[in-house]
């Protein structure tokens, strides 16, 4: 909205052609959604306690966590998606229709696990929204936003598969890309899910993740920066960066709240959307398994979940103490914080190791 008003007056005012400057509005991005999050943060945070909006704990966690984490307020994706949204719409070109397909997964998403936390609180149990409905809506959403990538915009290669480390290895999946784009929104929505279990341990990796995307975003869409680094040019998904900037300041600022010990609980309303949102970034700037890289983290602790389940049902024995696996740490007598932080250490050496495959060709 303000991009195009003040766009529209350079030719009388001349200074605010800077606002034409991707890179600007990036900074700018990240400062009105961090501000958006620490004017609204401390009302809400109030709100929701005084409203015992505050959602179950595990019964079968770390007992520790019964004891500290109840009733700490939940919901807490609410104030990232404000920020995020209103910062996006402020600085982004609305013109750019990459920008609405990632708003609306962004926004779907959120809405479908704000039903989740509301079920959760309202019934007092950590089941919310049946698993089988869950997905469904979480297909559904996927399913929309890929057909409009896929039949509604410009984008000459998005069936192809592009490889980290090899310039010239291309995988064409013609209509296989749809279900694909799906499993890999699906995916990585219910991966950020699954991390986010302790104070901070999501928010960070998240905002890796982003800033990561932020940058790689803006090379693909340059047409000098691409060709040097030899990774596929795309024309207008630089503006996506203006997004990946929101969600960096949104996290950076729910992390003031969400750090331990956490005022607030992020709840399904911003782990679903923002894993949801940043993988249909991935999918358009066509670094799908860059994404799998710099979100290692959030695939480790998928694939705990997946080895933990598959071991107790073929054998009736567990590999881990408890999964996902930074409780079975937590099992073993780390302290959350430690549990955190090395988990953040972690996530910033795979955003190092992800960003070195855009020269590494």
């Amino acid at each position: 909205m303000l991009y195009s008003l003040l766009t529209s007056l350079v030719d009388t005012f001349s200074f605010l052609n800077v606002f034409k400057y991707i890179t600007f509005r990036i900074g700018l991005a990240v400062v009105t959604s961090l501000i958006i999050i620490f004017l609204i943060g401390n009302p809400l945070i109030k709100y929701f306690s005084r409203k015992q909006i505050t959602g179950p704990i595990r019964q079968d966690g770390p007992i520790d966590h019964i004891i500290k984490k109840s009733g700490t307020p939940t919901m807490g994706g609410l104030m990232i998606l404000i920020g995020i949204i209103t910062s996006t719409l402020m600085w982004a070109d609305l013109q750019n229709i990459y920008i609405w397909i990632v708003l609306f997964v962004c926004t779907g998403l959120g809405l479908l696990g704000f039903v989740d936390d509301y079920l959760k609180i309202k019934f007092k149990n950590s089941t919310g929204i049946n698993a089988k409905l869950k997905l469904f809506g979480q297909l559904l959403i996927s399913l929309l936003a890929i057909i409009v990538l896929v039949f509604f915009t410009d984008h000459e290669s998005i069936s192809n598969l592009y490889f980290p480390f090899f310039k010239n290895i291309v995988l064409n999946l013609g209509i296989f890309f749809i279900p694909f784009g799906i499993f890999v929104i699906i995916g990585s929505s219910n991966a950020v899910n699954l991390t986010d279990g302790l104070d901070g341990l999501a928010t960070v990796p998240v905002m890796l993740v982003a800033l990561s995307f932020s940058l790689i975003c803006y090379l693909v869409g340059n047409t000098i920066f691409s060709n040097y680094l030899q990774i596929q040019y795309i024309p207008n998904v630089g503006e996506l960066s203006i997004f990946c900037g929101s969600v960096v300041g949104s996290c950076l600022g729910f992390l003031w709240y969400n750090a331990p010990p956490a005022k607030i609980f992020m709840g399904d309303t911003g782990s679903l959307s923002l894993g949801g949102s940043i993988a249909s970034v991935a999918i358009i700037v066509k670094h799908e398994i860059v994404l799998a890289i710099i979100g290692g983290l959030f695939v480790l602790e998928t694939v705990s979940v997946i080895i933990q389940v598959i071991s107790f049902k073929l054998t009736g024995k567990r590999v881990f103490m408890m999964a996902p696996i930074h409780h079975h740490f937590e099992k073993k007598g780390w302290a959350e914080s430690t549990v955190v932080i090395r988990f953040w250490i972690i996530a910033i050496i795979l955003a190092l190791v992800g960003l070195a495959t855009l020269k590494l060709r």
